[in-house]
């Protein structure tokens, strides 16, 4: 709908273009902003130069021309030099003294120019919807719309005419502030994914303090306890005791294998490798086995979950002696995932599950992801367990850590949009009224109109429609269809939304093939208007109108597609800050309380033996213990709460003792020099698991351990004698930026590497020619 200074072959007709075939989810949001700003500087423009030129013939007077040309040339500038930049602070002194200076330019000319100057408050109207506050925005806008209606009535008087202009000015105020809205939202979206991701990882860290109190703490306070009591029973009865301290010695052992099952199940599960693994393992067990796996995109946690019920129920199958077929079907239908692992075998009056299987904690797990899970067996000795998922619909499902799914400002573009494009239709419906009064012709553009519409709000402009598929290539057709055919029968007074085809075809056709679909349609429309008699300059009018509505609508269906697609990588960004954050919880869990609980283990029994022999040295060690319980339970609040600051000199003390009490003789080299906190919590961590190692090595009779200035950095070494065997081998050689080394399964040296590689620093771990077992770490400091 260009603007409408007069209702005249020099005003050109409504039209529309659209996006290019390409998929928006591989754009990067610094393009989407490229593609807003240059197709705002093409609307802005196309729609000064229209005004210009619709002023400058009757402006004989070269002062008035002069002045006309300077008005329109500043409300530009001031649009897209300052307005349309998505980095401009809306709430500044200088958009208000700007917004001031645009109202000037847009109604000081008025009394001058008269009816040619009455679009030129559609700037205003775009810019008080942009920068105005909500409640003041609405009605400032309703202001400037009957403002511009006034100056139609006042200056032409004609109804149709004053209509036609107004709704004219309405779109283009619409434009203006959406194409502005979108670009700036692009910029907001990209600017707001880490905040988003620090949202998703503070409330997952909640549920780690939850579990870490839950199977950790109460352990923990329940060692303390029984330590205290030790302390008393020591000088009374040394059995009693000694009974106290093998419940803290089974306590301790029982706790570390929950550390070892939290951490575990806090990693990623894959479903493809536990799918493979079930049907190793049954196949090994001569079971026949078929395995379906039809999964899309699923979440992190969805996808975990499934896998850790494929284990569990691969399991649970190789309990029965008589199976003999399995299958295992995982199907993703609509927005749900199901697993069935489906068994014969199952007798009638046979235990269907173990009371301490995982499985009979099942339904409770998967409710709390919004899931049912259900196990039984059928009359025909087949036992079913199936899971049923929800999985959120890529363009529709909830924003994760509690976002809102809709902002306001997507709900306002949500609405706008066919707003827009309706205007569109209703300009192309009050046109074809200056051309015939025939109510068949009139009914015939209505018609069309209408359903060209249809068409767009209900397919093109879904975000959801894919852009390359038969359906959508046989709805462009039917596009054209309507686009056209109604040419036949009205021939000159013929009018339509070109635009809409154009655009769409430049949404889902291939870039060349769209823009050349584009360039010849619009040729076409102009050739359509030559035929039918138009003037050259209302030629230029027509083509120069098709071509900026056409990359309007380009524009808005592009830039609300690529909007959709950010909020759903600001999705999937958060559920990979999730994802890591459950791994670093996991190696920090390892890391930070395995060796904790293993000393204190290792030192109730030390205390066990001694009793009897050293009461003072026994009260000793069971001090130690109870120091080391307290740190363990410091250490759970570290790792729930994100705190990494420990300290090395205490993690020196607790090294030597713990390996004293394992009669490991122990050499210790330290620095005096005050290290900064990162680098002091990474050693002080590379110090425990390594000596966790150490532990490990049943023949191990001396240890030494050095910290050391090098150059750029800090040292820590720990050389171990005792390895033979297989362990002669080359652990894990880790240098900056690599994230893994080649370490042995489950090696808790392997959690270090990360930490050690994100300093900066290096980790090696090998054997030596003489025997000994060297963990070196070096951190730039």
């Amino acid at each position: 709908m260009p603007p409408a200074a007069a209702l005249d072959p020099t005003v050109p007709r409504s039209s529309t273009a659209e996006p290019r075939g390409t998929t928006v989810v591989d754009r990067r949001p610094r393009l989407a902003t490229v593609l807003a700003g240059g197709i705002i500087v093409v609307v802005a423009a196309g729609f000064s130069v229209i005004g210009l030129a619709n002023l400058l013939p009757t402006s004989v007077d070269p002062v008035h021309a002069v002045y006309g040309i300077l008005g329109v040339a500043g409300l530009l500038a001031i649009q897209l030099l300052w307005f349309s930049r998505p980095s401009t602070e809306l709430a500044s002194t200088t958009s208000r003294v700007l917004l001031a200076v645009m109202i000037v330019l847009a109604y000081l000319p008025i009394p001058t120019f008269g009816l040619l100057w009455a679009d030129m408050p559609d700037f205003v109207g775009g810019v008080v919807l942009l920068m105005l506050p909500r409640r003041y925005a609405l009605p400032a806008f309703a202001a400037v719309c009957a403002s511009i209606a006034w100056t139609y009535a006042v200056f032409d008087g004609e109804p149709l005419t004053t209509i036609y202009g107004t709704f004219s000015s309405i779109f283009y105020c619409l434009v203006f502030y959406q194409l502005t809205r979108l670009a700036r939202m692009v910029n907001e979206l990209h600017q707001a994914r880490t905040e988003l991701a620090q949202r998703a990882v503070a409330e997952q860290r909640l549920a780690f303090a939850r579990d870490l109190h839950d199977l950790l703490g109460l352990s923990l306070s329940a060692i303390a306890l029984k330590g205290e009591l030790v302390q008393h029973l020591m000088r009374k009865s040394a059995d009693a005791a000694m009974a106290e301290l093998a419940e803290i010695t089974a306590t301790a052992q029982r706790t570390l294998s929950d550390v070892r099952a939290v951490s575990h199940g806090y990693r990623e599960l894959s479903l493809e490798k536990e799918s493979r693994t079930a049907e190793s393992l049954l196949a090994a067990s001569e079971i026949a086995v078929q395995v379906h796996l039809d999964q899309g995109d699923l979440p992190v946690q969805a996808r975990t979950m499934l896998a850790k019920v494929l284990r569990e129920g691969v399991t649970n199958v190789l309990r029965y002696s008589d199976v003999e077929h399995c299958e295992i079907d995982v199907r993703q239908h609509d927005d749900k995932v199901t697993l069935e692992i489906v068994n014969d075998g199952v007798a009638a009056d046979e235990v269907l599950l173990e009371p301490d299987s995982r499985l009979t904690r099942l339904p409770d797990e998967v409710a709390a992801l919004g899931g049912t899970a259900t196990a039984e067996a059928g009359a025909d000795g087949r036992f079913r367990l199936r899971v049923e998922l929800p999985v959120p619909t890529r363009l529709d499902g909830p924003t994760p850590a509690g976002g809102r799914a809709d902002r306001p400002e997507s709900t306002l573009i949500r609405w706008l949009m066919p707003a827009t494009m309706c205007l569109m239709g209703l300009g192309a419906t009050l046109h074809v009224l200056q051309l015939t009064t025939e109510a068949w012709q009139v009914g015939l553009v209505i018609g069309s109109v209408i359903a060209l519409l249809a068409l767009q709000l209900s397919y093109f402009n879904r975000p959801a429609t894919p852009l390359r598929s038969a359906q959508t290539y046989g709805m462009l057709l039917v596009q054209a269809c309507l686009t056209y055919l109604p040419l036949l029968p009205l021939k000159h007074n013929w009018v339509s939304v070109p635009g809409l085809l154009i655009g769409t075809a430049l949404l889902i056709l291939p870039p060349v093939a769209g823009w050349i679909f584009f360039a010849l349609n619009a040729a076409a429309y102009a050739w359509i208007q030559h035929l039918a008699g138009a003037s050259d300059i209302s030629l230029v009018f027509y083509t120069t109108a098709t071509v900026m509505t056409g990359l309007l609508v380009f524009g808005l269906l592009w830039l609300v597609r690529l909007v959709t697609e950010l909020d759903h990588t600001r999705q999937r960004l958060a559920e990979m800050a999730i994802a890591e954050e459950r791994l670093r919880f996991a190696r920090d869990l390892h890391d930070l309380l395995g060796m904790s609980l293993s000393a204190i283990a290792l030192k109730s029994e030390l205390t066990s033996r001694m009793l009897p022999i050293d009461r003072d040295r026994a009260a000793g060690e069971l001090t130690e213990i109870l120091g080391l319980t307290r740190q363990a339970l410091s250490d759970v609040r570290s790792v729930a709460s994100g705190y990494r600051d420990l300290s090395l000199d205490s993690e020196s003390r607790t090294v030597r003792s713990v390996l004293a009490a394992a009669d490991v003789r122990v050499r210790m080299e330290t620095l005096s020099e005050d290290l900064p906190a990162a680098v002091r919590t990474v050693l002080a961590v590379v110090l425990r698991e390594g000596v966790t190692n150490v532990l490990r090595h049943s023949n191990v009779e001396s240890c030494e351990i050095a910290l050391r200035r090098v150059d750029g950095g800090v040292s820590l070494e720990i050389v171990n004698d005792g390895v033979a065997g297989p362990e002669r081998a080359v652990k894990a050689v880790v240098a900056p930026g690599n994230g893994s080394g080649r370490l042995s399964p489950g090696s808790g040296i392997g959690n270090l590497s990360h930490r050690v590689a994100d300093l900066g620093g290096e980790l090696t771990a090998g054997v030596e020619s003489d025997g000994r077992f060297r963990l070196r770490a070096v951190v730039p400091a």
